[in-house]
């Protein structure tokens, strides 16, 4: 038996091995299954072979030691000697320039064998080159002292023998090591041996040519890679490119999902199919982090402990190549099956707008393929909506007017009556709203974006220029209402303002101006804190043609200050409109429906009494 120190620049190398190289402890399994992968596709490379390539993993709990067997290519004694003893020196850079091997070699760095210490009070290497020298039987206490000697005869291959340390014991149950096969080897390309079962899908579908596959087969891979989705996928993209980088793999949409799943990494990263991580910053652009699916990649430059990417030029290749993807294949779709694409629109236009306010050349083309709803359903591309609106919905400087709601039920009132008008509204619902449509603003300075209760459209387009605007409140007027409101109206909220509206039926009307709203929701999308500034301002309408504002011009201003009977109805209808909007204060809202509920008995009272009139004693 001979003994020696392993050669390596500083004498506790390993301790910075477990400490900075390999702080998790859980990658030990996948670093030693995949220099068993390695070591098999260099046997299959070198020579023709007749037997059944294959890894196992056994667990001895007693005697706490993990068993991980191949019968791959194997090792001699010099071979050992090099590789084993010499740290960081790889057999993989060799191996792959001369049999132009780089898609199906995984090490690079000759350190993985080295996280095994991480869980191991004592490592054994017992392996048999493919070439037939003598077996080879080496051992390291995690020290840079080790032991070799000839072993006993043993079938070509590698086994490692871990000897568990007592902290680490939970790697010797079986559902830890199922887990961990199944996160980081369940598409390694050899078969791994586990408990007498394969564990591993050595051909996963992304591997495979897109042509060969079916919709079942992608949406089955869907289920496989994501076990607690019941949904099926609405579409799926796969990606296949060899220059100017390498990258497969299958990105899919998945059902509506809520704007708080935005950060939420969903795509796994492989490199020669093993599982690097789900953090994708700089690879996948933000918009598509709550997409679903797996991307393969061997140009992707990892970091030493082959959890990491380094950030490089082929990262933005890779970014874009995926961006450039997913926007054809909604183009596609919207050109080939527009019914079906308007049905899965409202699950992924989320996708889609934060896309448009994020990414830059993923705006330009979504131009394509980005639709927008009426408030009847209707789906338009947006230049579609502008044939539609250009020549009706002028405003009195020429600039196209794009009405807008955002909830149908809240704002049931104006839409209606923009409606009847003849008006066309878009209903623009989600959060990105207010920076898409301001985008679109900005490129397109003859269009401008409307909320229905922004502004009374009375005032607003070309064709009402003729309005008649005659006003019968006057300074003493305002003043006479502004006092008979006060107690009902806070001057930090509300503006009153007077306004001659065609519509006579509203004594009032609430706007909120559309830029200071904007700037709120803004605010909110941004989470900064809210300040008396960003709380939300309404102007509020005195409609003078409203004919009870003007019953009450026409009464003596004594009589609109002392009658009580009306005043009640100014404050009545008042509150009604603030009811409708949610402003109503609670210590007033109580004594208003009291008052109408009476009010209600009572006409029901009178209405008996009047074709009852026996009821009446």
């Amino acid at each position: 038996m001979e003994t020696g120190h392993i050669k390596v620049a500083a004498g506790n190398i390993l301790t910075i091995i477990k400490q900075f190289v390999y702080s998790d402890h859980e990658i030990v399994l996948r670093e030693i299954i995949c220099n068993a992968v390695d070591a098999c596709n260099k046997l299959r490379t070198l020579k023709p072979i007749k037997d059944q390539l294959e890894i196992e993993v056994k667990i001895y709990k007693a005697d706490k030691i993990i068993k991980i067997i191949d019968n791959g290519i194997g090792m001699t004694k010099k071979e050992v000697e090099k590789y084993i003893n010499q740290m960081a020196l790889s057999s993989a850079g060799k191996f792959i320039e001369k049999y132009k091997a780089k898609h199906t070699i995984i090490g690079h760095f000759g350190l993985g064998f080295y996280s095994s210490f991480l869980i191991s009070d004592q490592v054994e290497i017992l392996t048999q080159s493919y070439k037939n020298h003598h077996p080879v039987h080496w051992i390291c206490d995690g020290s840079t002292k080790f032991s070799i000697q000839r072993a006993k005869t043993k079938p070509r291959g590698t086994t490692i023998l871990l000897h568990v340390n007592d902290k680490f014991k939970d790697f010797l149950e079986v559902d830890r090591i199922l887990l961990l096969l199944d996160k980081y080897c369940r598409f390694l390309p050899i078969p791994i041996k586990f408990n007498n079962t394969i564990i591993n899908r050595i051909n996963p579908l992304w591997k495979l040519n897109p042509i060969q596959i079916t919709d079942k087969q992608y949406k089955n891979f869907y289920y496989e890679l994501f076990k607690d989705r019941i949904d099926e996928p609405l579409l799926w993209i796969h990606l296949n490119i060899d220059h100017p980088f390498q990258l497969t793999g299958i990105l899919y949409f998945p059902k509506l999902i809520h704007p708080r799943s935005l950060n939420k990494q969903q795509i796994h990263l492989y490199q020669n199919q093993v599982f690097v991580t789900d953090n994708l910053h700089g690879i996948v652009p933000s918009f598509l982090n709550f997409l679903k699916g797996i991307i393969d990649s061997p140009d992707i430059t990892l970091n030493v402990s082959r959890s990491q990417y380094q950030n490089d030029i082929t990262l933005k290749q890779i970014s874009n190549y995926i961006t450039r993807k997913i926007a054809d294949k909604l183009t596609q779709m919207l050109l080939t099956n527009r019914k079906y694409y308007e049905q899965i629109w409202p699950n992924i236009k989320l996708i889609v707008e934060y896309g448009m306010i994020s990414e830059p050349m993923f705006y330009e083309k979504a131009k394509k393929f980005t639709l927008f709803s009426n408030t009847d359903g209707k789906y338009y591309l947006f230049s579609e909506f502008l044939t539609l609106i250009k020549n009706k919905q002028l405003s009195k400087d020429k600039k196209i007017i794009c009405l807008y709601a955002s909830q149908i039920d809240e704002q049931s009132l104006y839409i209606d009556n923009v409606l009847a008008k003849g008006y066309n509204i878009l209903l623009l619902d989600s959060p990105w709203t207010v920076p898409l449509i301001q985008k679109i603003e900005m490129e397109n300075n003859n269009i401008t974006f409307l909320r229905v209760d922004a502004q009374n459209m009375d005032h607003i387009f070309s064709e009402n220029t003729t309005l008649d605007h005659q006003d019968t409140l006057d300074h003493q007027d305002m003043n006479e209402l502004k006092q008979a409101l006060l107690c009902h109206l806070d001057t930090n909220t509300f503006t009153l303002k007077r306004e001659h509206l065609n519509d006579t039926t509203m004594p009032f009307v609430l706007n909120i101006p559309e830029m200071v709203r904007r700037i709120k929701e803004i605010n909110l999308i941004h989470n900064f804190e809210p300040t008396r500034k960003n709380e939300p301002h309404y102007n509020l309408i005195v409609n003078t043609n409203n004919q009870i504002i003007q019953h009450l011009l026409k009464e003596k201003k004594k009589v609109l200050i002392d009658s009580l009977d009306k005043k009640q109805v100014l404050i009545d209808s008042l509150e009604l409109i603030l009811l409708s909007h949610n402003l109503l204060h609670r210590k007033h809202k109580q004594a208003f429906l009291k008052r109408i509920l009476t009010t209600i008995y009572l006409n029901y009272k009178h209405a008996l009494t009047k074709h009852y009139p026996t009821l009446q004693s």
